[in-house]
């Protein structure tokens, strides 16, 4: 069985190669997203490549393999599961069930985690819209783009939220930007940077872009309707 700080390695490279599309995760950044140090970063690395669960190159950084994504894969599915179990049957806030979950991904037994799954009539998403992957070991994440890709007028339902910090979250919470939200676009403009989104039922939410990029939302708007990103 591997190590929690293993598996917190494994999760987080697993993450981050979504987001390059499956190139190779700098140390650097590896270091900073599990809080060490390079040096010490390093060290697990080539202990995980060593165990044939990543590939780990000097210049390039590490990335997993099949084996090292298959536990990865596995890990997340506890953390997601654990998330909406808290959320929808102890009722704790959105916003703290994800440290919750941090703790509880570690020593959760299969027994507990398939009752957990069957109780929650086998979910495919947590609270925050991620996709939670199957017992298999497979993920479907749909294409999405984000609020801030939207042209003015356009009407959308939230999907996914990508910041999963307790503060966002509150803010999200707040605002009435949450999954399955019904949002409309009013105004978008680059020059400014910002963007009022309007959920149903709220009153109207000013966005930067980098916070609007964090909502993930379907059905996309078409070719014809997103706005250039030269405009």
């Amino acid at each position: 069985m591997a190590s929690r700080t293993i598996e917190n390695y494994l999760k987080q490279l697993w993450l981050q190669q979504q987001e390059s599309r499956g190139k190779y995760v700098p140390m650097g950044k590896l270091a900073a997203l599990v809080g060490v140090t390079a040096g010490t970063a390093t060290t697990m690395v080539k202990a995980i490549a060593d165990s044939g669960l990543a590939k780990y190159a000097p210049r390039a950084g590490v990335r997993l393999t099949r084996a090292g994504e298959q536990l990865a894969l596995h890990v997340l599915r506890r953390h997601r599961l654990l998330e909406l179990f808290l959320v929808e049957i102890l009722g704790i806030d959105w916003s703290e069930a994800h440290g919750e979950a941090e703790e509880l991904e570690h020593v959760i037994s299969e027994t507990v985690l398939a009752r957990i799954d069957l109780l929650l009539g086998h979910p495919s998403v947590d609270p925050h819209g991620d996709p939670i992957p199957s017992s298999a070991g497979k993920v479907e994440a749909p294409e999405l783009c984000s609020l801030a890709e939207l042209q003015t007028g356009s009407r959308t339902v939230i999907v996914r939220i990508m910041d999963q910090s307790s503060e966002f979250l509150r803010f999200a919470q707040t605002s009435g930007l949450v999954p399955k939200a019904a949002v409309v676009i009013e105004h978008n403009n680059p020059q400014a940077g910002a963007i009022s989104a309007r959920p149903d039922g709220k009153p109207p939410v000013i966005l930067s872009m980098t916070a609007a990029a964090k909502f993930l939302v379907r059905p996309c708007a078409t070719a014809g309707q997103r706005r250039r990103k030269s405009s």
